[in-house]
């Protein structure tokens, strides 16, 4: 309806869907494909999304992938498929075990996959049936390392029989050498011959030549050791991520002209009728049909209470059902509700990989085959050069080798940084990557947008003037009477302000707005007229009533005058109010040295009324173009962040270093961010910044220790002081060290 007290500083918002292509995720398979990603920007996206033409010709493939126990796992999985002819490109999200195919016209699915299990691993299409992922290629065969450390006790045991003792330190290699000879084959002719699987069956054949029986039956046990302890890691960064799966139920209970039905939840469209009982999770977003009814957002919003709805209100995907059976109204496109959303998120994370994670990457590429080479030196130079043993030199190169395994420095970056986003996700912060999570850790200052972000974006009555012989309950039942059943921001207001105190709406008959001016009626057989200060004849009012609207107008307020047979009867002051926790979010980030201010297009006097409350500098009447000019001209000399929820504030979101979205926002803005609040508590941005501090110290600490050791370890194995055994310690210790310091990051909680 047209209404005279337009909020005129309330910014406009609007719901864009966006639509994906590819399935909607409804299978354990299946549910990670929420969409594609998104194109590649500036802050360091490695990936473009396959165009929507090849979309529509069904050319871009989807497989959840068993099997995977730690990044490199991925790597081995992309080099086998990219070199397929027909495929234009792969990319492996590990933290979701998908993997996302573009194949050419011709190409055809199935090769894709016998790649994938030619490399050891298994594809799981999105045709077949949810169930666990397998497990890796030797988990498979638990009995493998169970044997292989009992044959090594008996062998142990056995030590005052010699000949009985190397005869079963030799079965006992023979036995875990051959599952890891023959994945190193599978992976030398899938691409990726300096695989660290290649490292180890080198390393064990060749002591097994030497007559080092005892040492390189060590050396495969302790390697599987550090293989399962990888594999608890990445069960362990996973776990939220299934868990998030599990919100969505497979089936919904649709209701429609012959009764309701039970139908998959991937058949829901917008604008369908479903209902939930107690119990139950939304299969879709919804808008509550219901008049009120209590929701558990726990699992979405990190909102530890239940919290009540109201008729009209959004849902999320995932909220469970508490109190009554509720009737919800479809508002989601099929694989693309909150849950969706979420996980296309944490697949973006894969996507979007930190600065340090991809430049070890590239250093592992050349690393390997140069420590190879290196190890290989070792064993021909000192006999060929110097005379010197060739059982020595080729033990030295064989433990050269092993201490050279990049796999602790490989997994320092990964480890930490999917263990941080995990902890995040569990906080309510998405963070699309390791990108945007380093570089939240290095703002110094960030910039807020006014309604929506550091207000409620709810008007609400502050201040109430009510001139004699009317009183205070009288005119807000008035008011009330006129607004009831408007859903118009002011009216619900006034609406909310009557029933706070308990008050019913006094009848109020021939009710009709008056477009752009307000809305009036008849109440006794008088005129009762709610409308803006400027739509009011100045003959209406006495020059007390002008101080007090020129009062009230100076604070920023948003003003409406009840006037009954042209007497003013009061005037109503509102605002957006501040979000209950916008002082203590700021305070957070003043303690961590982050300067806040506010961009808004608000006017001056709403714009300083917040940022004087709140203690911070602001920009007011701002158009997108001047917001999106400030955040360039503040990003040249410092490393900023925007929190923002609005279509209006996308192109800022998208240049500031790190772009921050409230969960309830728009489309626009969420998708145009690199962080997401889902459950819109400011205080969270604290928590974020502090994490990604966090997992800085982890990746400096695991680089450190991988490094370290190695060094030390080089040095002792050169000189002769480090043998077989002791070299794979060093290296699936370190390993498993780094590891355990990057599962610290899953301990990260909020101090508020």
């Amino acid at each position: 309806m047209g209404h005279c007290c337009h909020h005129q500083h309330t910014k406009e918002t609007a719901t864009e869907h966006h639509h994906h292509q590819g399935c909607a995720p409804r299978t354990e398979q299946t549910r990670s494909c929420a969409a594609q990603a998104p194109a590649a920007d500036a802050r360091g996206q490695d990936n473009p999304p396959p165009d929507e033409e090849d979309d529509r010709r069904g050319n871009t493939h989807h497989w959840r992938i068993g099997g995977m126990d730690c990044p490199s796992c991925a790597a081995k999985i992309e080099t086998a498929v990219r070199r397929l002819p027909g495929v234009l490109s792969a990319e492996v999200r590990f933290t979701t075990e998908r993997l996302q195919v573009r194949l050419a016209p011709e190409a055809v699915p199935a090769t894709v996959e016998q790649a994938i299990t030619a490399a050891g691993f298994t594809p799981l299409t999105e045709r077949k049936p949810a169930r666990p992922a397998p497990a890796p290629w030797w988990r498979s065969q638990l009995d493998i390392l169970t044997l292989l450390a009992l044959m090594l006790a008996a062998a142990l045991a056995s030590l005052p029989y010699p000949a009985l003792g190397q005869t079963l330190f030799t079965l006992a290699t023979l036995w875990g050498l051959i599952p890891i000879a023959r994945q190193a084959w599978r992976l030398a002719r899938s691409g990726s011959p300096f695989s660290i699987e290649t490292l180890m069956t080198v390393a064990a054949t060749g002591a097994l030549f030497l007559g080092e029986t005892a040492e390189a039956a060590m050396v495969l046990l302790l390697f599987m050791v550090g293989e399962k302890l990888e594999s608890l890691a990445a069960s362990r960064a996973r776990k939220g991520v299934k868990a998030l799966m599990a919100l969505v139920p497979e089936k919904a209970r649709r209701l429609g002209a012959d009764g309701p039905e039970e139908v998959e939840a991937s058949e829901l469209a917008p604008g369908d009728w479903i209902e939930v009982h107690p119990g139950g999770r939304l299969p879709a977003d919804g808008e509550l049909l219901t008049p009120l009814a209590a929701f558990d957002e726990s699992a979405v919003t990190g909102e530890s209470l239940p919290v009540e709805r109201r008729r009209g209100e959004r849902l999320a995907a995932g909220s469970l059902v508490v109190d009554v059976a509720v009737q919800l109204r479809v508002t989601s496109e099929p694989g693309n509700n909150t849950v969706d959303r979420i996980l296309l998120l944490m697949e973006q994370a894969e996507a979007n990989r930190a600065p340090i994670a991809r430049f070890i990457e590239r250093f592992s590429r050349w690393y390997t085959p140069a420590m190879m080479l290196a190890a290989l030196l070792v064993i021909l130079l000192p006999p060929l050069a110097l005379g010197a043993d060739w059982q020595t030199w080729i033990y030295r190169g064989l433990v050269l080798l092993l201490i050279g395994c990049p796999c602790a420095l490989v997994i320092s970056t990964p480890a930490a940084v999917t263990s941080a986003l995990a902890a995040a996700t569990r906080l309510g912060v998405l963070i699309k990557g390791g990108a945007a999570l380093e570089q939240l850790g290095r703002v110094d200052t960030l910039a807020f947008d006014k309604t929506g972000t550091l207000t409620l974006g709810q008007p609400a009555l502050t201040e109430l003037v009510v001139y004699p012989p009317q009183d205070r309950g009288q005119v807000l039942a008035l008011a009330a009477g006129l607004e009831s059943g408007s859903h118009h921001p002011l009216a619900r207001a006034l609406v909310a302000a009557a029933e706070a105190q308990g008050l019913t709406a006094e009848p109020v008959a021939d009710r009709h707005t008056l477009a752009g001016a307000g809305i009036q009626g008849r109440w006794r057989e008088q005129a009762l007229l709610l409308c803006s200060p400027a739509h009011l004849p100045e003959t209406w009012l006495t020059p007390a009533q002008r101080r007090d609207l020129a009062r009230l107008r100076a604070g920023g307020h948003t003003l409406a005058v009840l006037a009954l047979e042209q007497k003013v009867l009061a005037l109503f002051a509102l605002n957006d109010r501040l979000r209950d926790d916008a002082g203590d979010g700021i305070a957070t980030l003043r303690a961590l040295n982050i300067d806040c201010l506010m961009l808004t297009g608000d006017h001056e006097q709403a714009a300083a009324r917040v940022a004087e409350t709140l203690g911070i500098g602001y920009r007011a009447g701002l158009k997108p173009e001047d917001k999106l000019a400030e955040v360039e001209r503040l990003g040249r000399t410092r490393s900023l962040a925007m929190v923002g929820d609005g279509i209006n504030d996308a192109p800022a979101l998208r240049r500031a270093s790190v772009g921050i979205a409230m969960g309830q926002g728009t489309d626009v803005a969420l998708d145009s961010a690199d962080v997401a609040l889902s459950h819109n508590r400011l205080t969270g941005l604290a928590d974020a910044i502090r994490l990604s501090r966090a997992t800085h110290a982890n990746i400096r600490q695991n680089v450190t220790l991988a490094l370290g050791l190695k060094a030390i370890f080089l040095v002792t194995s050169l000189t002769g002081f480090t043998g077989l055994w002791l070299a794979v310690l060093a290296d699936t210790g370190a390993t498993a060290l780094v590891t355990l310091n990057a599962l610290r990051l899953l301990t990260f909680r909020s101090r508020h």
